[in-house]
């Protein structure tokens, strides 16, 4: 499909791909995901309009263009959600166009995103967490990756981490201090308090751990002594959540968000939330108060006696 973009559409594509890496550092899931919707999108206009979509046609982009462009996505089967998506890079996109060649962007901006009903983070309970904890070191034989696996998702509930920033960490990032420095999406900083138990769980894998590391190596090492794929951590947690018989949602992320709405629950600050899990808008983390008032309301509705 690649092919049938032109070559004015394929550069301006390129331009502004890395506009946003350069400038907003954006993250490769980003970039790969801009990529693969404004690809779509260029050539269904080459398509729709057969003919190439030279700088001219490009930058002409009406009100019916948009309403064919997506009749289409959502007559192929794509969700509210993922349309939502792929309209906000557009979007994007057209902006960037109009800032560096004075193009007209009013049909693109003007075209509203479709309704859905927005999901909500689905954290384990308290107990379950704990359950998690404990038990993810059984789905190994080998001590030092049952040690491993357990130091990983206590950094992920104790400290908020996501699972790419808990496998960025480096060997001499350990011992971890009493607050540690993240990087997280986009690159960027901010700090958060390591627990005991976290740091007790590193010290142990470290300990045990049969593979030298120098300073700047990745610090948890897969079995054979390689940085630890992501999907390694999701496959031990479908394995731990299939013996405690959690459901699905029970994923390494669902970890995070426990964080999150546990500190809600026990009073925690949102802004401080917010500064914790490195949310650049305080709108995603506010999605935790509904979940919040959502178990309230449930736990209301199955013990209050007139309910």
């Amino acid at each position: 499909m690649v092919g049938v973009i032109s070559p004015a559409a394929g550069d301006a594509l390129a331009r502004f791909l890395a506009h946003k890496s350069a400038l907003d550092n954006a993250s490769d899931n980003t970039i790969s995901a801009y990529r693969r919707d404004l690809t779509d999108f260029l050539t269904f206009l080459t398509l729709h309009r057969e003919e190439p979509q030279g700088w001219a046609p490009l930058m002409a982009v009406g009100v019916a263009d948009m309403r064919s462009w997506m009749a289409r996505e959502r007559s192929g089967g794509l969700s509210p959600r993922s349309l939502a998506r792929k309209l906000s890079a557009v979007k994007s996109f057209y902006r960037w166009l109009a800032e560096r060649e004075g193009c007209d962007p009013t049909a693109v901006l003007a075209t509203r995103a479709p309704k859905f009903q927005a999901k909500l983070p689905r954290p384990l309970s308290e107990e379950s967490a704990k359950q998690v904890i404990e038990t993810v070191e059984f789905q190994s034989q080998e001590d030092w990756i049952g040690a491993r696996d357990t130091a990983v998702v206590t950094l992920l509930y104790g400290c908020g981490l996501r699972v790419s920033e808990a496998l960025g960490l480096k060997r001499k990032d350990a011992p971890l201090p009493a607050a540690l420095r993240v990087v997280g999406k986009g690159d960027k900083e901010r700090v958060v308090p390591v627990l005991d138990a976290a740091r007790d769980a590193v010290d142990h894998y470290i300990k045990l751990c049969p593979h030298i590391l120098s300073a700047d190596d990745a610090l948890f090492r897969g079995a054979r002594g390689r940085a630890l794929n992501p999907r390694i951590v999701q496959k031990v947690m479908q394995q731990t959540r299939q013996q405690l018989g959690l459901p699905a949602s029970a994923t390494p992320h669902a970890m995070r968000h426990s964080f999150a709405t546990h500190l809600l629950s026990a009073g925690g600050d949102l802004r401080a939330i917010q500064e914790l899990l490195g949310h650049a808008s305080l709108s995603t983390t506010q999605a935790y108060t509904h979940v919040d008032t959502a178990r309230l309301m449930e736990v209301y509705n199955k013990t209050h006696p007139k309910a």
